[in-house]
């Protein structure tokens, strides 16, 4: 049988590209938004929120689709909702069945109330700590400059001092259009230098010159989204594909894609799932991993993601099984501690779910 969502939701899976301030619960912002004296929400029913976010973020663009992390942000300025958002953040993802999850946040938006960018990141180790505890579920840390500002330097900086204590990499995001990963090409020489692991929004909303330049130029570990590789892939009548070097050189390397398939049929990269250009990066055996990108804006969960693959493509346990490991070997963990969940998480959990009566 075809696996099931509630069955989905038992099988032990992992996340690598969830965005903190894109994942709130809409009766949080509400009470948040009380409590700080925030008043620009569109309704303060949390119902209504959770659908105007959907609504909102659903419109074929990237730009408007940012837009609604306004509010997000806004309530997101002190110690006390930093640490709530990343505690309610590990609590939901453990109840989708994540046993490992990097969620990513930008530091530089949660100053605006006079918190230090160090006193940020402490307050979302301090949620994911405090999330995570005991409900079987490790989170790392992602620390994101925006693309569009001048701050690069100054978080890879911080992620680099925080990376012994929960901050597992770095990143960038942003509109892609006008504002290229090499703007902040000293930040990415100074990660690699620290022997720092990054990975790069690209391949989103701006096709090829995005992914070559986050590979070749900036030498990103992982492709935030990616999936514009599809623009340099020839399919054939015949179902025969022909890849150009680009996405060879991907395919090769087996650098890591970062798919978060429903958030790319809301921003417009991609048609409906069944057209969505992950069925066909899977059956070329890139190194393809399924995300989350936003689960409020995109109302989804890890769990959903897959379901919709499994309704669209017919993956059965093993391709599941297949996109988790692909995920698992692509964190930015030691590999000990990779196999070491690979082995004695995800391959015994994904078994007794392939082999339940």
């Amino acid at each position: 049988m075809s696996p099931q969502l509630d069955d989905i939701r038992r099988a032990p899976k992992v996340l690598l590209h969830d965005h903190l301030d894109g994942g709130l619960r809409a009766e949080t912002i509400v009470e948040l938004a009380r409590e700080s004296g925030y008043d620009r929400l569109p309704t303060t029913d949390p119902d209504q929120l959770r659908q105007w976010f959907e609504e909102a973020a659903d419109s074929g663009s990237l730009e408007r689709y940012l837009e609604t992390f306004d509010h997000t942000v806004a309530v997101m300025q002190t110690r006390e909702s930093l640490a709530r958002v990343a505690a309610e953040c590990a609590e939901d993802l453990a109840a989708d069945g994540v046993v490992y999850a990097e969620v990513r946040f930008a530091p530089e938006q949660h100053t605006s109330m006079g918190l230090s960018l160090d006193q940020v990141v402490e307050a979302v180790l301090e949620g994911f700590a405090r999330g995570s505890a005991g409900r079987g579920i490790r989170v790392g840390t992602l620390l994101t400059a925006m693309r569009h500002q001048a701050r690069s330097m100054e978080i890879a900086e911080l992620a680099v001092r925080y990376r012994d204590v929960g901050v597992v990499g770095f990143d960038i995001a942003g509109a892609e259009a006008g504002y290229p990963p090499t703007r902040h090409l000293d930040a990415f020489e100074y990660l690699q230098r620290e022997n720092a692991h990054f990975t790069i929004h690209a391949g989103e909303a701006f096709g090829l010159p995005s992914i070559w330049q986050a590979i070749q130029w900036c030498g990103a570990d992982r492709l935030g989204h990616g999936v514009r590789i599809i623009d340099d892939i020839a399919v054939g009548d015949d179902g025969g594909a022909k890849l150009g070097r680009l996405a060879a050189y991907v395919r090769d390397k087996r650098i890591p894609l970062e798919m978060c398939p429903t958030s790319n049929l809301q921003t417009g990269a991609a048609a409906s799932i069944a057209e969505h250009p992950i069925g066909l990066l899977r059956r070329l055996h890139f190194r393809v991993t399924v995300n989350t990108d936003n689960r409020l804006m995109s109302g989804t969960s890890l769990s959903l993601e897959f379901a919709k693959l499994v309704e669209a493509f017919g993956y059965g346990w093993d391709d599941l099984q297949w996109f988790t490991v692909n995920a698992m070997k692509s964190a930015f963990l030691p590999f000990d501690e990779r196999l070491a969940l690979i082995n004695g998480r995800i391959k015994p959990g994904f078994a007794q779910l392939k082999w339940q009566p």
